[in-house]
């Protein structure tokens, strides 16, 4: 089979610092295309990369029968169009988290994806993680029994300094759409993804009015799963911090560092680790990791991991964090 060609619609820093570097890798992938609005910035991204074919206007891009996928990397509020697009001119798509700005936008871009019968995935990078994917492996193995309790967390700067990024009717949320979302998944996703039955949220608002910089959730799961999510763009710390950790019946698992306690005979043994990378290897390998996934699954080498599905049941809980904070209650989930 000839090589997968892919085309990508926005060039700012995550494309340019993580998909075009990582695109160009994958032995069985093509960077065919660019479709960026700035035209200086799309001739200088494709200048570097050798790429002829660029377009200002990402609807003639969909034109070329020669491009089999699509990445979407613009902000929020042009994901439903942009993927809707790109799906009925018969491309897969891979779009970045979040899939929208609502679930409304969400169900939208599935049924469109499902009219098509086309391939949808959603940039959920954590769970591509060297670490979290070893976490999940060991959790199916029943090295830590049966998961119980998941605490996750990210504190860094936010995302994008560009200006829709802080405006909610562009971006759709503050850090919960930006962090939360990819916490929420990674955590429900080493959990097998159990059905959420309930979520409290506290946000807060320290330096936006109407966006939130630090969320705190408390999710309730069936089979007596507790998520406890911990997001933020200004907690106070030394510096980034990011930690998985994963408690089971039988001991407990966790990255950043990575860690696997087990218990034998009512004592803790620290089983170590040969896990090396360090968090910033863990990071980028992430991106590359989810982008082979794609094009796997394009190629039919693998399922849609991190798929439309998914993204959907991560913005209805994330809409149901929002009601959570506004009501200062907890939200059921039906």
């Amino acid at each position: 089979m000839e090589k997968t060609r892919v085309a990508v619609i926005g060039l700012g820093s995550v494309s340019q610092l993580v998909h075009l570097p990582n695109l160009v890798k994958i032995k069985n992938a093509e960077l065919t295309a660019l479709a960026e609005v700035n035209k200086s910035r799309l001739n200088s991204v494709a200048d570097k990369y050798g790429i002829k074919k660029r377009f200002s206007d990402y609807k003639q891009l969909l034109k070329d029968d020669e491009i089999d996928a699509v990445i979407i990397a613009t902000p929020t509020h042009l994901h439903k169009q942009m993927a809707i697009d790109c799906l009925s001119a018969g491309k897969d798509v891979l779009v970045e988290k979040p899939l929208a700005r609502n679930s409304s936008d969400g169900t939208e871009i599935m049924e469109c994806a499902e009219k098509h019968n086309r391939k949808l995935m959603v940039g959920m990078n954590l769970r591509y993680r060297p670490d979290s994917m070893l976490i999940r492996s060991l959790i199916d193995a029943g090295e830590i029994g049966s998961p119980f309790y998941i605490k996750c967390g990210w504190i860094r700067k936010q995302s994008s300094s560009e200006k829709w990024f802080n405006k909610r009717e562009e971006a759709g949320g503050g850090v919960i759409l930006d962090l939360g979302v990819n916490l929420i998944d990674l955590a429900l996703w080493l959990a097998d993804y159990p059905k959420v039955i309930s979520i409290s949220t506290k946000n807060y608002c320290h330096n936006s009015k109407n966006l939130e910089d630090t969320s705190i959730s408390l999710i309730r799961c069936e089979n007596s799963v507790t998520i406890n999510i911990e997001a933020s763009w200004n907690l106070a710390e030394e510096k980034d911090t990011f930690y998985t950790n994963v408690y089971g019946t039988k001991g407990s698992i966790g990255a950043n560092p990575f860690k696997l306690i087990k218990v034998l005979d009512d004592e803790h043994i620290d089983l170590g680790s040969t896990f090396v990378e360090t968090p910033a290897e863990a990071f980028k390998k992430s991106y590359l990791n989810e982008l082979k996934s794609f094009i796997g699954a394009i190629r039919g080498l693998n399922p849609v991991f991190s798929s439309g599905e998914e993204a959907l049941q991560l913005l209805q809980i994330a809409e149901a964090m929002y009601k959570s904070a506004e009501k200062d209650q907890e939200i059921k989930i039906n």
